[in-house]
């Protein structure tokens, strides 16, 4: 398949994205913009959140990740099933009663104005870096296989991938969202479906076949129980991938901000619960894919991809899916899920981010109507310069497997929204407001150092995601030496 092929499958699949725009965004209010005026149907949010809880990176990264940890992330996603129940049952509930349009806006009513902003604030770094380590994951696939072909730098590819996002949202919001987000979820499952199918065609083999075969127990590893140390430790993992969700999902506005979309709590929660469910058994499926690529490019000797000198298992799927000589129907539907998976994770993310900006630090509230629309459009523009810039630069820094390396921010960035909020809903004390950013920054730090110790400094022990966890368990114990005592009842009462 030709650059020129892939760039006009690219436009086509563009301007079916800006035709749903122009019907969901005719109303350009904010309050379609930010909430879709609470009137999304909760089975089409859950629909939707599929796609973009998987993204590019979990499309690309997680079957790469299959020849090093084998089927070892499966523990973490029943991790993820868990904390998706906790915040069903726990977090939900407090944001339908306040009526929020930021999330954030449950700690200042909680704790005050400084609480607020630090939680605002975690969102608002941890985003960004997501947001940026799934664009990066497919602008370089991109780049790659379709613009260096034509002499097109990195940093045009980049700037080319956002702009797109940028035209389709900067009027619907999260209501052209919720729609778009059902499309590509749609063409994201079929690709795997239909990629797994193809791959197996070539192999001569059924899909049972497949599952049956002694190449599949070569990386069907599910259960790591054996050496506590190990980082892929199935209670290590369990529980990280357990906070990771609570954080990623129910302490985030970029996927509350769906939910929130929804009728009513009872529509919410349908929602977050069918949604998880599904998404155990898709990942399962990803898992499966990256099998199959491995024994595929075993069996016809097709070399690891290598950027910049470094072998990238990220880039084994395109690299079967566009050069092995499986057909254009593996290639248009490779290419039409990786386009589905990178739009569908940031142009909600562009969205969250507008919202947390406008509302958590511009005080939007606080301007007329036509006020409040040039500052949403501004701030949207703001906001896409600067995952510009992150995206840019992580090409010059990033080092490892992007699934990995998105997990291993969330522990340290996602922390203080999990000591915060574990704070309020766990207790009843007041908080000496002012003091929260010093509680946080000390845990920060503290983190960072425990997690760049070297291994033979802890007897071999691995740090894994389970930093998360620990992160929100010290800045929890931090906010306690820092919370106000209750006041006394008067003598008699």
């Amino acid at each position: 398949m030709t650059p020129t092929h892939i760039l006009l499958l690219i436009g086509s699949y563009f301007l079916l994205l800006l035709l749903i725009s122009y019907f969901t965004g005719k109303n350009d209010s904010n309050e379609d913009f930010f909430r879709a005026g609470k009137s999304a149907p909760w089975f089409l949010v859950a629909f939707g959140m599929i796609g973009a809880s998987l993204s590019g990176v979990t499309f690309i990264s997680v079957p790469g990740s299959v020849q090093a940890t084998s089927f070892s992330y499966m523990q973490v996603v029943f991790g993820y099933l868990a904390g998706y129940f906790v915040i069903a049952f726990v977090l939900l509930p407090i944001y339908y009663r306040m009526n929020v349009t930021s999330i954030y806006e449950y700690l200042e009513e909680r704790f005050g104005w400084h609480s607020y902003k630090l939680g605002a604030l975690s969102f608002f770094i941890s985003r960004v870096l997501g947001a940026s380590f799934r664009l990066f994951l497919v602008a370089i696939v991109l780049q790659q296989f379709v613009f260096d072909a034509w002499g097109v730098p990195f940093e045009l590819t980049v700037v080319l991938s956002i702009v797109l996002i940028w035209v389709y949202t900067f009027k619907g919001g999260i209501k052209t969202i919720v729609w778009t987000d059902t499309l590509q979820t749609l063409f994201m499952l079929c690709s795997v479906g239909l990629s797994i199918y193809f791959i197996n065609q070539k192999l001569d083999w059924g899909f049972m076949d497949f599952l049956s075969s002694e190449e599949l127990k070569q990386y069907s590893k599910l259960w790591f129980t054996g050496d506590w140390a190990d980082r892929n430790h199935l209670l290590k993992s369990f529980l990280g991938g357990m906070f990771i969700t609570i954080c990623m999902t129910g302490l985030d506005q970029d996927m509350m901000q769906k939910n929130l979309t929804c009728k009513s709590l009872a529509d919410a929660r349908k929602n977050m619960i069918s949604f998880s469910l599904v998404l155990v058994v898709v990942n399962f499926v990803f898992l499966l894919l990256g099998a199959l690529l491995f024994i595929y490019s075993d069996a016809f000797e097709i070399a690891i991809p290598k950027m910049d000198g470094n072998s990238r298992t990220d880039l084994l799927f395109p690299e079967i899916a566009l050069n092995s000589g499986l057909g254009m129907a593996v290639a248009i539907t490779f290419l039409l899920g990786l386009i589905a998976a990178a739009y569908s994770s940031a142009d909600s993310a562009l969205t969250s981010l507008t919202t947390s900006f406008c509302i958590d630090f511009l005080g939007m509230d606080r301007r007329s109507e036509e006020g409040k629309k040039t500052l949403r459009k501004q701030t949207h523009i703001g906001m896409s310069l600067l995952l510009i810039a992150v995206v840019i630069i992580f090409k010059y820094v990033l080092d490892r497997n992007v699934i990995d390396g998105l997990l291993t921010v969330a522990t340290y960035t996602y922390g203080p929204l999990l000591g915060l909020f574990s704070f309020g809903i766990l207790t009843s004390y007041a908080l000496k407001d002012k003091y929260v950013w010093a509680v946080a920054s000390g845990v920060i730090l503290t983190v960072v150092f425990l997690a760049n110790l070297p291994d033979s400094w802890l007897g071999g022990y691995q740090i894994g995601y389970e930093l998360l966890p620990f992160n929100g368990l010290l800045t929890f114990f931090g906010l306690w030496l820092i919370r106000k005592p209750k006041p006394q009842r008067e003598s008699g009462k």
